[in-house]
Formats: C-alpha cells, structure tokens, sequence
C-alpha cells in the first residue's frame, strides 16, 4: 500500500523535471547560438600579400579587412572561409592563441603573422590596441607594429 502511494508522485515529479529540463536546455541552446559565429576568410592578392576578411553579420561588421603588408603567403596556401562555431579547427594560416565560443559570436584570439588578433564583440583588437567594429573597413598591419605574444604553456602529459 506504501509503495502505490510514492509511485504516482514520484513519476509526476520526474515529468516535470523532465519538461522543465528540455524548456531550458532548448532556450540556453538558442541563446548560445542566437547571434552566429565570426566568420573570416583567409585570401592573399596577386602579389602574394596575405589577408583576411572578417564577417560577423549580428554586430554589423560586414567586410572588416585586414591586410599584412610585408608577408608573403606559403606556397602551399589555399584560401578558405572559416566559421568559428567550433573549437578545434585548422588555420590555414596562423594559430589559435585563445578561443571562447560558449556564446555566440564568443571571443577568438589568433596569432596571424605575428599580429595579435583578437576578436571581441565590443572592439578589435589588433596588436594591443582597440580598433572600433566599422561595417566595411580595410586596415594595413606593417611588421613594425607587431607586439610579441606571450609564449603559449606547453601542453603537460598527464599518462
């Protein structure tokens, strides 16, 4: 007799738990993804000059280019469009310095030619100092701005 009278209520609990769960996952979903991610192309000119366009349509940046004067692209380079949804992606050139992409557009930090880039939703930042998001820009980055980053930590073996 015990026993039938916990079971209707804890079966009515547990659907509930379950209904509010799914209600919030799927409104943090929307809320991480909402705004999408930045995108950036990597493309060099004619000359061999190496540039990347970012794109992130939610702030109004619709083509923020930066171009590196006095670096030359690999031989090997084939321009590509990458959209920054994910952590683990390839950089066609470049490195990952950091990346927070919990909530869209989120926060990427890339070491481009030995230029800091930071994309950030409220600014650029391009060797240590802000430049404000304009919708179409061209900005030239010379290898007398360039800032050292900080070394990255070596990756520690813990097998």
């Amino acid at each position: 007799m015990q026993r039938d009278s916990l079971l209707r209520p804890a079966s009515i609990a547990f659907a509930i738990a379950l209904i509010a769960y799914a209600a919030f996952y799927s409104c943090d979903s929307h809320l991480r993804t909402r705004k999408g991610p930045w995108q950036i192309e990597f493309a060099a000119d004619t000359n061999g000059v190496p540039s990347v366009i970012l794109r992130q349509p939610s702030l109004g940046v619709e083509r923020f280019q930066l171009v590196f004067i006095g670096e030359r692209v690999p031989t090997n380079f084939v321009p590509a469009t990458l959209r920054f949804d994910s952590p683990q992606q390839r950089l066609p050139a470049g490195e990952f310095v950091y990346h927070d992409l919990m909530y869209l557009p989120g926060v990427v930090a890339l070491n481009l030619y030995g230029h800091g880039v930071e994309l950030v939703p409220r600014t650029l930042i391009l060797d240590g100092r802000e430049e404000p998001w304009r919708s179409s820009a061209t900005l030239e980055l010379r290898p007398e701005s360039k800032k050292p980053w900080p070394p990255l930590p070596k990756k520690k073996n813990r097998y």
